[in-house]
């Protein structure tokens, strides 16, 4: 273990305060947002423009990492990403926010594919799970670890924004430094999403739900807690618990996982996930303690929902489809995370903010009802099913999160690329 921090200790200190400055930036804008009474339709709109700019950046960073290489992409992505934060505070343009949220989420999007393909590339067989899982502690440490910083500054003024700036700033120097610069080049995943939807239409549509959940919490808990009254320390609190309830939730989820039927877990997941938020949309005066506790088991429910998925989808793949497989589930995940903030921004602004956890009840009864009606679809393969591999926040928008898991092994998508290149030799040398 002291052998891996020592290795990718680098790694590890970008992300953190990589996602340290991006969990800042969007609990403030919300909330900022919220003290100057913008709809909610234009907070979500903010919101959906960051998610959209991550499924744009899946294609755009591929080619630019190919073009530039991973360390020379990083540094190009993180200093737009300072330059846009910096813009934040140079004007109150709303349309202006929605574009420079895109161009931060294009950019982040950038980011995690370097971040992950270099961790999977020096990452050994033996070690992966150890290795993510370093890395998926410090991005949850960071994503929460940025709602502490919120509750240490007063107002909303530009010092938070020159925070963030300056965590996007820092985030270069490790990565700078490393010497581990051989990364192999990256290759694109083939998309047959016809194939899927023909084949797990249901499980992409309870992917695409989880989205929308997750996407309107990001955008729009803030904006709940502000509107309870919260003071912004208490707020802060709020989102830092919350989010760091994704990170406690993996590691039960992933022994149940293994051990129980995962339809039915994904089922009574969404169940529990739906009765937890119950209270915060019935009782309305709840004491910030009693909220802080019930949403702290909602937000465990709501971030189990989407590894889950993922491990469920690849028990029902073969090995050669898994990488297309992952592309589809993150494009469906990205769809819905951009719908999500739109549409319930839209039902906040006349109906209240309690409409913020309704939308997760009835997205966790959608899910309930399609894994519910679902049918198991057998391996096609004689392959026993995948263990379960715990998925950081950031996967979930990442093109790289079939890559992480340690049960697809290398060979099979080398064997792939080999077979591929031989098909191409044998066609030339066939006569025009």
């Amino acid at each position: 273990m002291k052998k891996i921090l020592n290795t990718f200790l680098p790694l590890y200190a970008t992300t953190l305060l990589m996602l340290l400055g991006s969990g800042l930036l969007t609990t403030y804008v919300s909330l900022r947002l919220a003290h100057e009474e913008v709809s909610g339709v234009l907070i979500g709109a903010i919101t959906a423009a960051h998610y959209v700019g991550l499924v744009i950046g899946g294609k755009v960073g591929h080619n630019l990492i190919a073009r530039v290489g991973h360390i020379r992409a990083y540094v190009s992505c993180a200093g737009i990403i300072t330059a846009s934060v910096i813009g934040h505070g140079l004007t109150d343009m709303i349309p202006l926010w929605v574009f420079l949220r895109l161009i931060i989420g294009l950019c982040m999007m950038c980011q995690y594919m370097v971040l992950e393909s270099w961790l999977n590339d020096q990452a050994e067989s033996s070690q992966r799970g150890v290795i993510f899982g370093f890395y998926m502690v410090a991005t949850y440490l960071g994503l929460s670890g940025g709602q502490v910083l919120l509750t240490l500054q007063s107002g909303f003024g530009v010092s938070s924004l020159l925070i963030v700036a300056l965590c996007f700033a820092l985030c270069l120097v490790p990565i700078a430094l490393t010497t581990r610069t051989h990364v192999q080049a990256m290759s694109p995943a083939p998309m047959e999403l016809g194939y899927f939807i023909r084949t797990i239409p249901k499980l992409l549509s309870t992917t695409l739900v989880t989205g929308m959940a997750i996407g309107a919490f990001y955008g729009l808990a803030p904006v709940y807690a502000s509107s309870k009254g919260f003071s912004t320390d208490q707020t802060g609190l709020f989102m830092s618990l919350t989010i760091f309830a994704g990170l406690v939730s993996q590691f039960p989820l992933s022994w149940l996982s293994d051990r129980y039927d995962r339809q039915r877990l994904l089922f009574f997941i969404s169940v529990l996930f739906a009765v937890s938020a119950l209270p915060l949309v019935l009782l309305p005066n709840l004491t910030f303690s009693w909220l802080l506790g019930i949403a702290f088991v909602a937000s465990m429910m709501q971030f189990s929902l989407y590894p889950l998925q993922v491990a469920l989808a690849n028990d029902q793949v073969a090995a050669e489809r898994r990488v297309s497989l992952t592309a589809c589930l993150l494009m469906a995940f990205g769809i819905g995370a951009s719908m999500g903030p739109l549409a319930v921004g839209a039902l906040m602004q006349p109906l209240g903010s309690n409409m913020l956890y309704l939308s997760f009840i009835l997205c966790a009864l959608v899910i309930a009802a399609l894994s519910y009606t679902a049918k198991q679809v057998p391996l096609p393969t004689t392959e026993v099913p995948l263990p379960h591999v715990v998925m950081p926040e950031s996967l979930a928008t990442s093109p790289l999160g079939a890559a992480l898991n340690p049960s697809i092994e290398e060979e099979v998508i080398q064997a792939s690329m080999v077979n591929n290149d031989d098909d191409a030799e044998t066609t030339d040398k066939q006569p025009a």
